[in-house]
């Protein structure tokens, strides 16, 4: 673990970012938009990023004896382990509800979407869609964080209204899947969300570093 990383983790994190890890447990809840979890711990985020910024958390680490890229490095790294924490926890109660659950009439009569790795992927778009939108807007100035949170709350709903009303298509059923049904199908979804949350992230940090070198603070 990088002394950067350890560094938002203790000083610049709110208890309350990791606090709202929690609600990947929202995967579990029938009759509810279970993607709006995502946007949540997305939400703990911000929290910090706010925090931090009220601190001027951002002049303290430009002064330590670290390159400007790697203040932006700890940003991210504390971003993605948030991210990857509540995604783990996603993953084994989707796992859950795949097979212990995969019968319960309170999900099998749920109209929304299913938890399956469809679903799985869709949280990793919004989490790089996030890390693009929010995280590398807010490094464009290094100091505002509404209007890059208020665009990142219209593009994460916009994503969860389109893959909420997908499977109601006729033909696209198969996004809804129960259990293992489709599973090659479903879990090809989920490697493309993979490749875009990894996609997104990398040159979102790209270009938060170019905008970073830019900035006198």
């Amino acid at each position: 673990m990088s002394i950067i990383l350890k560094k938002e983790m203790r000083l610049s994190a709110l208890l309350l970012t990791y606090l709202f890890i929690g609600f990947a447990v929202m995967t579990l809840v029938p009759g509810y938009p279970i993607l709006c979890g995502a946007f949540f711990i997305t939400l703990g985020i911000f929290q910090s990023f706010q925090s931090a910024r009220e601190a001027n958390d951002i002049i303290y680490s430009a002064l330590l004896p670290i390159a400007k890229k790697d203040v932006v490095k700890g940003k991210y790294q504390f971003v993605m382990l948030i991210e990857l924490c509540s995604f783990i926890i996603m993953v084994v109660l989707t796992f859950v509800r795949m097979t212990v659950l995969k019968d319960s009439a309170v999900y099998r009569q749920n109209a929304l979407m299913n938890a399956n790795p469809f679903y799985l992927g869709m949280v990793l778009l919004i989490f790089g869609l996030f890390n693009v939108v929010f995280v590398g807007g807010f490094f464009r100035t290094a100091y505002k964080i509404g209007k890059p949170f208020i665009t990142h709350i219209i593009v994460t709903f916009l994503v969860i209204f389109i893959a909420e009303a997908l499977h109601h298509f006729p033909g696209l059923e198969v996004l809804n899947a129960f259990g293992f049904d489709h599973f090659v199908l479903q879990i090809s979804l989920l490697i493309i969300g993979v490749l875009f949350y990894g996609v997104l992230t990398f040159l979102s940090y790209k270009k938060a570093c170019a905008d970073f070198e830019k900035i006198d603070l």
